[in-house]
């Protein structure tokens, strides 16, 4: 694997110093390098530092009768079933929006109609650098799903956005980028922008 820093001149990252960064794994959608650092209080340290290839989207659709749509499936990660808002990564040659566009399309065959980008986030920045973007979609048409192979256990399930806000408060939805997007949605309607 490749290493960088090999002749031990130590880089800054803001208040940290890279000694060394040794690629550990690599594959289409994630590496993982090991990192030999001096930390900010000025002792020496390990860090390991996971990098995305692709941005995270989510969407909330909400029709007109504040009805959304969530996604169930099987995470082989956590070795759990999840529902969570649909989702997935797009690449950083392609806008978070035109991918955010295609991801729903893909889950639910829903497109078209008005997107409004609610924030950008960072979903574990102690050990990842990956950044996701939460879209609310209005006025969406109905249309084909086109499912990848690893999405064969999806699960559609409309209800109202009051209904998935409560799976939220009950703990029944623990996916990150769900929760604060649902959380979003209803706190912007609340305010009745």
């Amino acid at each position: 694997m490749s290493s960088e820093n090999d002749k031990n001149s130590p880089v800054a990252i803001g208040p940290w110093w890279r000694k060394s960064s040794e690629l550990i794994y690599d594959n289409p959608w994630i590496s993982l390098r090991h990192e030999e650092v001096i930390t900010p209080a000025g002792s020496d340290g390990i860090y390991g530092k996971i990098h995305f290839k692709n941005r995270a989207l989510g969407i909330i659709p909400l029709d007109e009768n504040l009805q959304t749509v969530l996604v169930g499936q099987y995470r082989y990660a956590l070795d759990e079933y999840s529902w969570e808002i649909p989702m997935g990564g797009g690449s950083f040659d392609q806008s978070p929006l035109s991918a955010a566009q295609r991801e729903l399309q893909e889950e639910t065959g829903l497109h078209g109609g008005d997107w409004q980008q609610l924030f950008k986030l960072h979903t574990s920045n102690s050990v990842t650098d990956e950044e996701g973007y939460v879209f609310l979609a209005r006025n969406l048409q109905p249309g084909q799903q086109a499912l990848e192979d690893t999405e064969g256990d999806l699960v559609l399930k409309q209800l109202p956005l009051k209904d998935a806000v409560a799976m939220v408060t009950r703990g029944e939805i623990t996916d990150l980028i769900s929760i604060a997007g649902l959380l979003a949605v209803e706190k912007l309607l609340k305010s009745g922008d």
